[in-house]
């Protein structure tokens, strides 16, 4: 690539980090912009990053390799150890996840992120989606430039084929790192990249270039559903960020599908299967009125309440936990996540506790109970219900006990046997976790 059309394509980003392995691809883009920097007079401001697996017994010299390049070009390297999950997706997945994760953790507001993909990568993504049974969302493959964060990533050398990197380091003499898992065809990619493509491109010497233009076009064919979709998935979106189902029973599977996916994709989450779609529609969407079906995605789950769905992260069952508070009374930690309860001035006002009633936090109730403001007694569902507190919600709102009488459940409603009176008056206000 002309170093002036990298220049126009990293408009208007001045600030740059780049992901930087050590490897050809990202040692030449690295190179490529300091180059831009020292001899074309760029107003460029370039970090690099280096990602340290530690899955290679050579990793820690790459990361020595690394820190010298660097220096040598003037260019400031965070070198970064990270540990691999143990969820089952496989190495590939994990370290890819790993080392975006540590990227959004460095990068800066003002910074574009750069990562080395080029052409040849595109052709191998596209043909795992195919694999994989992908749509066109999947087989769009890797776009030059997406949001990343607060702040964008993009790919300067997509259109760039491994043979033109190659041409480009032997140029300029560079040295790089040669990954010894590449050579490893048990892997997905490397199997691709060794064996078939090579096999490919002998009859047809351009398909990677095909390849891409296709990726290129289900891109636009998914960009124009975005479009044409967008009116209708707002209208079908609450201020809460829940989708109203009641309106969608009318709609063509097909569509339905399409909302969905895109409704997944705001809450940037992981595109579901044809199957897992079909699964939320008819066993949290449309299941009977009585059920509080969920299906979990990932670390997120999809909820039904009240005609919507709910895109929630998973969270541990409280019901049995009992946490002590004595007095004093100083300030109570609640549970993953949870906030603090304390007494302070501005809180809910319910009667203070006897010198021989235990106070108590739990997360359950039965039985029925009288609350301040209604004559009756109902269960404690039946309360949740009338004030509109979603099934989640119940599960994780503390309720106030002395001894074993349930005083109050924070924020929501004070029993009879809670009720504050001038002689005896406590209050106590539940600091919620702030999740923004």
């Amino acid at each position: 690539m002309p170093l002036r059309f990298l220049n126009k394509l990293l408009q208007p980003h001045t600030h740059l980090l780049v992901a930087f392995s050590g490897g050809l691809d990202s040692t030449v883009l690295l190179h490529q912009l300091v180059t831009l920097r020292d001899l074309h007079g760029a107003n460029f401001q370039i970090r690099a990053m280096h990602i340290h697996h530690g899955l290679s017994p050579f990793a820690d010299e790459w990361a020595v390799h690394c820190q010298n390049v660097c220096s040598h070009w003037n260019v400031p390297l965070e070198v970064t150890r990270v540990k691999l999950a143990d969820d089952g997706l496989g190495i590939e997945a994990h370290a890819r996840a790993a080392r975006y994760q540590a990227l959004a953790e460095t990068i800066l507001p003002e910074e574009a992120l750069l990562t080395a993909q080029h052409l040849d990568d595109q052709c191998e993504t596209f043909l795992l989606a195919l694999k994989r049974g992908s749509g066109p969302a999947g087989l769009a493959a890797m776009p030059d430039r997406l949001p990343f964060g607060e702040t964008e990533l993009i790919r300067p050398l997509l259109g760039q084929t491994r043979k033109e990197l190659e041409v480009w380091a032997e140029e300029h003499q560079l040295t790089w790192i040669e990954d010894e898992s590449n050579q490893d065809d048990s892997y997905d990619r490397n199997f691709l990249r060794l064996r078939v493509i090579p096999e490919i491109q002998q009859r047809w010497p351009h398909f990677p270039q095909s390849v891409a233009r296709s990726a290129q076009l289900c891109g636009e064919q998914e960009q124009l559903l975005d479009e044409l979709l967008a009116e209708q998935l707002d209208a079908l979106i609450q201020v809460d960020g829940s989708l109203l189902i009641e309106p969608m029973l009318a709609l063509s599977d097909i569509r339905r599908a399409a909302l969905l996916r895109r409704w997944f994709a705001r809450h940037k989450a992981a595109m579901p299967s044809r199957a897992a779609l079909k699964r939320l529609w008819e066993e949290v969407a449309t299941s009977r009125e009585d059920a509080n079906p969920r299906l979990q995605v990932g670390n997120h789950e999809v909820r039904r309440y009240q005609g919507a769905l709910y895109w929630l992260p998973v969270t541990q069952g409280l019901g049995d936990i009992t946490l002590s508070w004595p007095a004093p009374f100083a300030p109570l930690t609640l549970p993953d996540g949870l906030g603090i309860l304390q007494c302070v001035a501005n809180g809910q006002e319910v009667r203070a506790p006897l010198e021989n009633e235990p106070v108590t936090v739990r997360f359950q109730a039965s039985g029925q109970l009288h609350i301040v403001g209604r004559e009756r007694g109902r269960s404690l569902k039946k309360i949740w219900q009338e004030f509109g507190v979603s099934p989640w919600q119940r599960e994780r709102t503390p309720l106030l006990y002395y001894g074993e009488q349930l005083i109050a459940a924070l924020g929501v409603f004070v029993t009879q046997d809670g009720k504050a009176t001038e002689e005896s008056c406590w209050r106590v206000d539940w600091q919620k976790e702030n999740k923004s």
